[in-house]
């Protein structure tokens, strides 16, 4: 059985993990979820790389939302750079959901933006161990989580 791992935050404003799992659920069968949650995204590099190795997940979707503030932009960096060499280090995927929080006008777009994007992200997890012809059908063509796609230019 496939192992999609859920790596969240209590820093986050929003159970993004909530919603990821939920909308895993609902999008097909055959996998567990496994969920580690940390105080912050700098330790999410970390729990990833438990979950994929010691959890046995497939794929991590590792799900967090820095603050406004310079630190917290520098903090989230940090984090993006441990999350890829986690990915190095175990030759698996790690989904780096983040929402910065000055991303939104107000916490009502926030709390939509952080659900869209954690939802729309658990099912790029699920397309890359199951249906993996579904992402590469739609190579090019500028899709976006959380707001509008772009579209593609050609």
């Amino acid at each position: 059985m496939k192992h999609i791992g859920i790596a969240d935050t209590t820093f986050a404003r929003v159970d993004m993990g909530e919603f990821a799992m939920d909308e895993l659920r609902k999008t097909g069968t055959g996998f567990k979820i496994e969920r580690y949650t940390v105080p912050g995204i700098k330790d999410l590099p970390v729990a990833a790389k438990k979950l994929l190795e010691e959890r046995g997940c497939d794929v991590v979707i590792a799900l967090g939302m820095p603050g406004a503030e310079q630190i917290d932009k520098t903090c989230a960096h940090e984090a993006s750079t441990g999350l890829i060499q986690v990915q190095l280090l175990t030759n698996k995927h790690v989904i780096e959901v983040f929402v910065h929080e000055d991303e939104a006008k107000d916490d009502k777009e926030l709390a939509w933006l952080a659900e869209r994007r954690a939802r729309e992200h658990a099912v790029n997890a699920y397309d890359l161990i199951f249906r993996p012809e579904k992402l590469e059908s739609n190579a090019g063509s500028g899709l976006r989580q959380g707001f509008d796609d772009a579209g593609s230019i050609q």
